[in-house]
């Protein structure tokens, strides 16, 4: 597939349109130490054009991140010791799901053992299209046929340590045959999967396959992956099939990151730098 081809598949709004119309995506994140990651994953999705974003977050952690972020509405729920989310809060995670037409789940959300027998149940149970990354994807290690049980579809977004923890290959093996490794799994695992890092690898279920080729070396800095999993959930939400999601998330968000550079150089790039030009990144989408 070629960036234009998955252009074209974009929903287009119309002048008619209500929020309503462009998804409503529910994003489970963060934890004590991490709430930049849930603030980013669910700004990204806001500027990437969700209608209505809602982020998940424990109690105590509820007031600053309902101070951070003002378009996107902020739930709270039971909590771990961590301030991760809490096993009790499962059954009502599952029926908030049923009003949302996406979830990005496990940005920042730690590696609290509870919250990890969290995410596994959720990833079996939720029965909307998911995009799962970071410590999201840890909690799948070992236990990858998870996945095959999966009640609708799913992206991963793994670096190659992500990668490496969740299909038992050492990260030179991955990085020597990128292509191949990201195929394989989704292949395997029936899942579409974003392998991370220079010319990022979008895989399909299918055997398609896209490499990408915008982004520089200054995204490698810490909340970037957060921001590219607000973006593919949010396209998801908006009506688009996942992999031409994941192919246009790989993409917009290394242009965003090429506008940053220009600006901020390479030493000095940080996550919210590409947060601010995404609306610059994406004007060709609209």
């Amino acid at each position: 597939m070629t960036i234009q081809e998955a252009i074209s598949k974009f929903p287009k709004k119309d002048r008619t349109a209500h929020k309503g119309d462009f998804g409503h995506l529910f994003v489970v994140a963060g934890s004590a130490g991490y709430t930049g990651a849930a603030y980013l994953t669910s700004q990204a999705a806001a500027l990437s054009g969700s209608g209505l974003v809602t982020l998940a977050i424990g109690r105590t952690l509820y007031p600053i991140m309902a101070g951070k972020l003002t378009e996107v509405m902020v739930r709270p729920f039971f909590e771990t010791k961590d301030m991760s989310i809490s096993l009790l809060a499962e059954k009502e995670i599952l029926a908030f799901c049923e009003k949302c037409d996406a979830v990005a789940l496990g940005p920042g959300i730690s590696q609290n053992k509870e919250t990890q027998q969290l995410v596994r149940i959720l990833t079996g149970k939720i029965n909307k299209p998911m995009v799962i990354d970071a410590d999201g994807i840890n909690c799948l290690a070992g236990h990858a046929d998870i996945l095959k049980q999966a009640k609708a579809p799913i992206v991963l977004t793994p670096h190659p340590g992500e990668m490496s923890r969740l299909c038992g290959k050492d990260i030179s093996e991955i990085q020597q045959n990128r292509k191949d490794v990201a195929l394989k799994f989704a292949s395997e695992y029936n899942t579409v999967l974003v392998l991370k890092g220079h010319g990022t690898v979008v895989a399909s279920p299918a055997g398609d396959c896209y490499i990408n080729e915008t982004g520089n070396e200054g995204m490698a800095t810490g909340g970037t992956g957060d921001i590219l999993t607000g973006m593919i959930a949010s396209f998801i939400g908006q009506g688009t099939e996942p992999f031409v999601a994941a192919v246009l998330g790989a993409y917009f968000h290394g242009l965003a990151g090429d506008l940053a550079l220009k600006e901020k150089g390479i030493l000095s790039l940080l996550a919210t730098d590409l947060l601010h030009k995404l609306p610059d990144a994406l004007k060709t989408l609209a």
